[in-house]
């Protein structure tokens, strides 16, 4: 599965387009994370403990948008985007939207 943010795959040609298909994956930050943060946040540095976080949640979201894709009998998907935003009682969760267009290309 080609998967890319670019509107078009070079070299190759949208043959059918299959539609636009989205996932979303919501993960809850825990305490032990929220003091990880405070502290990275107090002293500097990056907070690989979240990096982590977003990268998981990155990852599940754009292999449920290949699934999508799959179910709809396409080997490739252009103009991917990805969103994230925090949702939730004091943005507690964090959320990862991944969408784009399912496609057939040749």
């Amino acid at each position: 599965m080609i998967t890319t943010t670019t509107p078009h795959i070079e070299g190759k040609t949208v043959q059918e387009y299959l539609g636009v298909i989205s996932a979303q994956n919501i993960i809850g930050s825990n305490f032990f994370k929220d003091i990880v943060g405070t502290l990275t946040d107090i002293f500097g540095g990056r907070s690989g403990t979240y990096e982590k976080v977003l990268d998981e949640a990155k990852a599940t979201a754009m292999s449920e948008l290949v699934e999508k894709a799959q179910l709809l009998g396409a080997n490739a998907i252009v103009g991917i985007d990805l969103d994230f935003e925090t949702v939730g009682s004091n943005g507690s969760m964090l959320m990862v939207i991944a969408s784009g267009t399912a496609v057939k290309v040749g």
